[in-house]
């Protein structure tokens, strides 16, 4: 065993990960002795505690009512940089449909009633229209984890990309973290191997550079990315309009937004902290902030963020070199115990680290927020049942038309 990782896990009390070393060949011991040297231990000082915001404004959005009267304007500038081959797509595709009761990659389940219909179907059935309006191609860079990776591949080879053209799609794997359990020890995921998880959906630029995406970009001509999330089968991405108005604006970054069902509709909210563009969480606002309203008596933090963001690619290579915040989340995460068995946990037991978007959002000059109807572009696909679940996608796919 190598001296030095024995060391720096004594100085941090973490020999545990060490445990059943003298149980491994010498092969594993090295494949464990390169994962522990390679592993970002910065996540040990990330506490519970809540950094402290800065000063919030509101942050008014481009109305549905603004863009209907340039819409026409707008989607002829986003057509044209598409047919420019300025845009590319980004498809955060890391996660497991494991609330849906479903043990494989999200954009594998199936939401067809009287037919097969897949999530990721339903996506690269949207990119598809975009790319026969402009009579050209989207680069579309999947973002898979180490968990999912071959299988959507497999997956997605299998459906023969569903009609869009595979010389257009690249993959590149989400980046690890190690997880800590309630006390904060390090965990074994076996006896030669450190759990992870995968780093959150803040993460997707870098582990787009570290896959060596940067020259695909870079020899693309890219100049903007539009990222989105794989659980929203409605999602529009490289949506003409949206990139259009985003141009015209001379704007570095655009979001989409919703405009909230209520004051309490529990969705982060598009704002300004300390004059830059930000998004605030629910629980993170307070009472005056959820109810206060503007002369006309719309509310003054009234704009939900649903995931799909464009982003200057000149801008994002700045936020290269910077460090984002972790946030915990407690998670239910499968672990080898003291006794060398493999223990899925019931109750959540551990913390994963996660990168957030929302960072990369503060880390613009400026944001345009650009609202859609909800009804049109938001039918999330979290849960089983109930809010934000199958049933509920399923309804908003028939109100759009599209035969499940």
């Amino acid at each position: 065993m190598k001296n030095k990782t024995s060391e720096i896990l004594a100085m941090l009390d973490q020999q545990q990960l060490l445990r059943y070393v003298p149980e491994l060949t010498q092969a594993e011991q090295e494949t464990l002795v390169r994962q522990i040297d390679a592993l970002d231990l910065s996540v040990l000082d990330v506490d519970s505690s809540e950094t402290s915001r800065g000063n919030m404004e509101p942050l008014y959005a481009l109305t549905l009512d603004e863009i209907r009267a340039n819409s026409s304007r707008y989607r002829e500038i986003g057509l044209q940089a598409i047919r420019n081959n300025e845009v590319g797509a980004v498809l955060l595709a890391g996660g497991q449909g494991s609330r849906l009761g479903f043990d494989h990659p999200k954009g594998m389940f199936n939401i067809g009633v009287d037919r097969e219909l897949y999530i990721f179907e339903c996506l690269m059935n949207n990119l598809k229209k975009v790319a026969k309006e402009a009579d050209s191609t989207i680069p579309l860079f999947i973002m898979t984890s180490v968990e999912n990776d071959a299988e959507t591949r497999d997956f997605m080879e299998a459906h023969d990309y569903f009609g869009y053209s595979k010389d257009n799609v690249w993959f590149f794997v989400q980046e690890q973290l190690p997880t800590v359990d309630l006390s904060g020890k390090l965990m074994l995921a076996a006896k030669g191997r450190v759990s992870t998880a995968p780093n959150g959906n803040g993460g997707w630029y870098a582990s787009l550079a570290k896959n060596g995406m940067l020259k695909v970009i870079r020899d693309s001509r890219i100049k903007w990315l539009n990222v989105f999330a794989v659980d929203n089968v409605l999602q529009q991405m490289a949506d003409p309009c949206f990139i259009g108005a985003v141009i015209e604006s001379g704007m570095v970054s655009g979001s989409k937004v919703v405009a909230k069902a209520a004051p309490e509709e529990q969705v982060g909210v598009m704002c300004l902290e300390d004059g830059k563009p930000s998004i605030v969480e629910y629980y993170e606002m307070t009472d005056e902030m959820r109810q206060q309203r503007e002369p006309d008596g719309t509310l003054s933090y009234n704009y939900g963020v649903i995931l799909n963001y464009l982003f200057r690619v000149d801008k994002l290579n700045k936020t290269l070199h910077v460090k984002l915040p972790l946030h915990r989340a407690k998670k239910k995460i499968p672990y080898l115990n003291e006794k060398g068995v493999y223990v899925r946990p019931e109750a959540p037991n551990a913390y994963k680290f996660e990168t957030l978007a929302l960072d990369m959002i503060k880390l613009q000059e400026n944001c345009l927020a650009f609202e859609v109807e909800r009804e049109k572009e938001f039918a999330p696909v979290k849960n089983k049942t109930g809010v934000d679940s199958v049933e509920t996608a399923r309804a908003l796919l028939r109100k759009n038309g599209i035969a499940i």
